[in-house]
């Protein structure tokens, strides 16, 4: 994994070479990642403890759009009303969180939500944590000029931003007129120069498009850097047919390889398909764990079961989870599964798990 880091960053910078505030950046955090890398080992060696080189984080607890099958939703992250939602750390709490995270060796924290770009005071304060880069899952419908200018003083602030192919699939999905909005803060983004991308929802149905050359070539167009291509999780009933079988990862796999090869100046990720080659599901702190909007340690955003608490026991402690520990050595995350997450696909175990502790 440290190697698969490696390699996106010296991707990322070469990407970025003809924009020189890009580039300084890219350049810095190359370097900074080498040192991180080192500092996991020594962690490691020193204390018996192994630091994931990234996070998952769930920083708002409420969106401004109601998107079908959405798992923040179905797992009680995010609600309209407050009765609703789990209560949410302070940006105080976050910034200090990340600042533990980046001392360990920690690079990257996804943020997701909810909606995160409906909480810019949370972004802010994080942003602070110069050591590290923090991908924000948006659903791109809020950024106008004031995020854009906010955005370009906080290059450490990557916004991904979701989509579901065309305008037909994505509105159907996400609203109507989402797809434009969206479009609009791509073409923004792109006007200043600022690295971002791209998050899609792969189901059976949209594979074979988002995955063609022609798809690839238009986000390319809207000047999108990284891609994630995201395995549908059917956690709303009588979504089920739109999870991956075998056959669709393997088509999935030889297709992003083409991808790969076809365009050298964008990055490629994909989960879960991306963990196969290192050595199967990485939650539970194998390789990142997820971080709910009050702090819970839980093994991933779809597998919502917590026995721990960062802001209440530190990052340190949250690793040694004895829920992480049960998940780990019952090697569940080498479990069988049809397509999307592991841990959610066998969530009756888990919760046996955490019920016996």
């Amino acid at each position: 994994m440290s190697g698969s880091i490696r390699n996106i960053m010296a991707k990322a910078y070469k990407n970025v070479l003809s924009n020189p505030r890009e580039a300084k950046f890219a350049f810095r955090m190359q370097r900074l990642f080498e040192k991180t890398e080192k500092r996991r080992r020594k962690v490691f060696d020193e204390e018996g403890l192994e630091v994931p080189p990234f996070l998952i984080s769930s920083i708002s607890t409420s969106c401004n759009l109601h998107c079908k099958g959405c798992y923040a939703r179905s797992n009680g992250i995010a609600a309209d009303d407050e009765e609703g939602r789990k209560q949410t750390l302070t940006p105080q709490q976050w910034r200090e969180i990340f600042s533990e995270a980046a001392a360990l060796g920690i690079n990257f924290s996804l943020l997701a939500g909810g909606e995160p770009m409906m909480r810019k005071d949370i972004l802010e304060a994080v942003s602070e944590v110069e050591d590290m880069i923090f991908p924000i899952f948006t659903n791109g419908t809020l950024i106008g000029p004031a995020y854009i200018e906010f955005l370009r003083k906080r290059l450490n602030l990557v916004p991904i931003i979701s989509i579901e192919g065309t305008a037909i699939g994505t509105d159907e999905r996400r609203g109507q007129g989402v797809f434009q909005r969206a479009l609009r803060s791509m073409e923004l983004l792109s006007k200043e120069h600022l690295f971002f991308g791209t998050s899609i929802t792969v189901t059976t149905e949209n594979l074979s498009l988002v995955t063609s050359r022609d798809f690839i070539q238009q986000l390319r167009s809207y000047g999108c850097k990284i891609v994630f291509f995201i395995e549908y999780v059917p956690t709303e009933p009588g979504t089920e047919h739109l999870a991956f079988n075998d056959e669709h990862v393997a088509l999935m796999e030889t297709v992003l390889e083409d991808r790969r090869n076809d365009y050298e100046d964008l990055i490629f990720l994909s989960f879960p398909g991306d963990e196969k080659a290192l050595g199967g599901c990485l939650a539970s702190g194998r390789g990142f764990f997820h971080i709910g909007p009050d702090g819970s340690a839980e093994p991933c955003p779809f597998s919502p079961f917590s026995d721990s608490n960062v802001a209440e026991l530190g990052l340190r402690k949250a690793l040694q989870s004895p829920l992480f520990r049960k998940i780990r050595d019952a090697r569940a995350l080498g479990w069988e599964h049809t397509g999307g997450c592991t841990l959610y696909e066998h969530r009756e175990e888990i919760e046996r798990m955490i019920g016996d502790h």
